[in-house]
């Protein structure tokens, strides 16, 4: 485990989120609220979005009855500071989290989780919480253990469900998930998810191994019904951090059968998958991912099915989104094949278009007309922001989002917009980006070089990012080193300062 020590740099950091310490909030009825979160989905790799290959007719359907947005981003390309940035409304640059650190390892006897949240951070959670909701978050947590300041009861939920560890996530056939800081066994086998095959001897028994009785997305659909199921007469939020389709490729054995046989190559069956990357081998590989997707989406559906079923359709608004781009190459699924990034470049891990622009789609029966598209330029960190406006949340928040529920409800002339969007991420290589209007600024390497130079794209002819015009245009650069230098608050851990890295800590 990494030592790291406080630093005037983490109090501002913290200091900025301490405005959690106000007055209940009392209104009247307010709508419930389901925010669901996938994981490793790609902008194309829902039908609504031009998906060719894997079905989703349930999501397909809320976007038909809803609105569907085609800019909006996610706050940072990997998993732990996406899902911060979310509940904080933060950006990386001012954000607790800022990348994958991880602590402990693979086996349950290590289990550790990551970064953990500081005490009382103030979340979308416990926004809610002091507005008289109900509160619960079901499936990936990521940001702590049950016996650390990261217990996700401490931090806003009044029910928790799922992994706490996004390592032991790797694994959809666990031995076991937490429920309000106890662990909770299934009936699963303990899975080493990260074992190689060997493809000279493998047989269709030996991938049999990666499968156990309880899919863990499953667990977390019947947690997410009874929840409503409990509070159906008061309102509630429910946080559904689905952990499909993240690898490892794993899926019940109905839902890899309805592909198999789809996705060959050339007249040739597809290829095994025999674990030579990292995650579980997979005997269908690409059948098993589009199943993965295509089962989620169905608990979707049968949740959509129960909240007309209990009457709650009308006043609950549902949202859906995800973490970030899809997952970079493993397993042979090969994203070009799908088209998992609908034409963008870049995946997971990247801030180009591939790795943070996200699916976001919104249901609210007679509030958001159907049928609706937006190109209005958001970003998950403006969920805090759009729930408290939503809610009629009066205290002051220290938030780096702005609402879009003027865009929800086709208010557009009320409508704010972002004079820039920024984003900064420690992980491969040290990258920043800022777009402004239909400008985006790219810097890569930056572990490398400090003084890495520009990419500028024009996204509203080159929504692809092949052509880089910097040197057309060098007045903006200006500009977005005045952005870096405004809104970049050094880390308190070393390895995420890439910025100033002669502010960060020393061990």
């Amino acid at each position: 485990m990494k030592s790291f020590v406080v630093t005037i740099a983490f109090l501002a950091i913290a200091g900025s989120f301490l405005t959690g310490s106000v007055p209940r909030q009392t209104a009247p009825a307010r709508p419930n609220i389901i925010y669901i979160y996938a994981d490793d989905l790609g902008y194309g790799e829902l039908g609504c979005y031009g998906q060719q290959k894997i079905r989703t007719p349930n999501l397909d359907q809320i976007a038909r009855e809803g609105m569907r947005f085609t800019q909006h981003y996610s706050s940072a390309p990997v998993c732990a500071p996406a899902r911060c940035m979310l509940l904080t409304g933060k950006h990386a640059g001012h954000s607790y989290i800022r990348g994958n650190y991880e602590l402990g390892d693979f086996p349950d006897s290590l289990e550790g989780g990551q970064m953990p949240l500081y005490p009382a951070a103030f979340t979308i959670g416990r926004m809610l919480q002091q507005s008289g909701y109900k509160t619960a978050c079901i499936g990936k947590w990521g940001l702590g253990m049950a016996y650390n300041t990261g217990n996700p009861n401490e931090q806003g939920f009044d029910y928790f469900y799922g992994y706490l560890d996004q390592k032991q996530a790797h694994n959809h056939y666990p031995t076991h998930l937490w429920e309000n800081g106890k662990s909770v066994p299934l009936n699963n086998p303990v899975i080493t998810v990260h074992k190689p095959l060997n493809p000279a001897t493998a047989t269709p028994e030996d991938f049999a191994y990666f499968r156990g009785k309880d899919y863990a997305l499953d667990k977390q659909s019947e947690k997410a019904q009874a929840f409503v199921r409990q509070h159906k007469n008061q309102p509630f939020f429910l946080y559904l951090a689905f952990t499909a389709p993240h690898h490892s490729l794993q899926a019940p054995e109905s839902a890899v059968n309805e592909y198999i046989g789809k996705f060959g190559d050339n007249g040739n069956p597809e290829k095994p998958y025999y674990g030579q990357n990292g995650y579980a081998s997979a005997l269908y590989p690409r059948a098993t991912y589009a199943g993965m997707i295509t089962h989620m989406d169905r608990q979707v559906g049968a949740l959509m099915q129960l909240l007309k079923e209990l009457k709650l359709d009308d006043n609950t608004l549902v949202m859906f989104s995800s973490d970030n781009g899809t997952t970079f190459e493993s397993g042979n699924i090969n994203a070009p094949y799908f088209n998992s990034v609908g034409g963008l470049r870049g995946l997971k891990q990247d801030v180009y278009e591939g790795g943070i622009r996200e699916p976001m789609l919104a249901r609210w029966p007679g509030r958001i007309k159907a049928g609706q598209v937006t190109d209005h330029v958001s970003v998950q960190f403006d969920l805090m922001a759009t729930l408290a406006e939503l809610i009629g949340y009066t205290a002051s928040l220290a938030t780096d989002g702005l609402s879009f529920l003027p865009t929800l409800l086709g208010q557009t002339a009320k409508q704010k917009q972002h004079s820039y969007i920024y984003w900064e991420f420690p992980e491969k290589g040290g990258q920043i980006a800022v777009r402004m209007g239909n400008w985006k600024a790219v810097k890569t390497d930056l572990r490398k070089n400090k003084q890495a130079p520009w990419q500028l794209y024009d996204l509203s002819r080159d929504v692809a990012e092949k052509t880089d015009v910097a040197r057309q245009h060098p007045e903006l650069t200006q500009q977005f080193d005045a952005i870096i230098t405004r809104e970049h608050v050094p880390s308190h851990i070393r390895d995420w300062e890439i910025v100033n890295p002669k502010l960060s800590i020393t061990k």
